[in-house]
């Protein structure tokens, strides 16, 4: 699995889905900075990883969107490659137009940050097929703007063509509001788009990857990314 992970001042979750990523492959993802624009040859799978790109001026992600990398990765997501966007990513993929909706203000007005429990909806994405439908998995999050909004349309379409790989939970698997931390419309936590090439989410699976961390929920993705793209390779 040959990815890339896109760099933008003010992102601080790069190294860890590194890590994360070479545990799941045995290879080290390529870095590339913003400014760059075109991705190495040959990557696999670009990553929009966590942080605070920019600080979060104007609206989250939406500098870094605009960043000279992003035509390169729109461009690859349009010929089928896979992207993956984590929290701030997430907001930077809305942002892009490469998603729909957008990432608003938590329900409480609050940062926040502990683990939460998600529900996998499907097992038959490439970013999911490390997991069973109707899972439940632990994983972190760290956001002040988590709130996933659209419009009544776009939320009937997410849901009608399936497009919500993971939704927040209780440990139960119960989808209820105590469980929603954001107020995410839906209870969403993450989605892809038409093609199920490019997918967003706000919790940071890339933490969860290793035992000394105390759970290894995250693990399923990063190990079902590598086991679909040897697939088809």
């Amino acid at each position: 699995m040959k990815s890339a992970i896109i760099v933008f001042p003010g992102i601080n979750r790069e190294r860890d889905m590194a890590r994360a990523l070479r545990l799941a492959s045995g290879h080290a993802p390529a870095m590339v900075w913003h400014a760059e624009t075109s991705l190495p040859k040959g990557t696999d799978l670009v990553v929009v990883p966590g942080g605070f790109s920019y600080g979060d001026y104007l609206r989250c992600g939406a500098i870094a969107a605009r960043a000279p990398v992003m035509d390169a990765v729109r461009a690859f997501a349009g010929g089928g490659g896979l992207v993956l966007g984590v929290c701030n990513g997430f907001q930077i993929l809305c942002e892009a137009g490469l998603l729909p909706g957008a990432l608003m203000r938590n329900a409480q007005l609050k940062f926040v940050c502990r683990d939460v429990h998600l529900r996998v909806e499907r097992s038959d994405s490439p970013f999911t097929r490390g997991y069973n439908a109707g899972q439940v998995i632990r994983v972190p999050i760290a956001h002040g703007e988590g709130n996933y909004e659209a419009d009544d349309e776009t939320l009937k379409r997410l849901e009608v063509e399936g497009r919500v790989l993971y939704r927040y939970c209780s440990e139960d698997g119960v989808v209820d509001a105590p469980s929603n931390i954001n107020g995410a419309a839906h209870s969403i936590a993450g989605i892809v788009n038409e093609r199920g090439n490019v997918l967003g989410m706000m919790p940071h699976p890339e933490n969860h990857v290793e035992d000394i961390m105390g759970c290894t929920d995250g693990r399923g993705l990063f190990a079902g990314l590598a086991a679909h793209l040897e697939r088809v390779a």
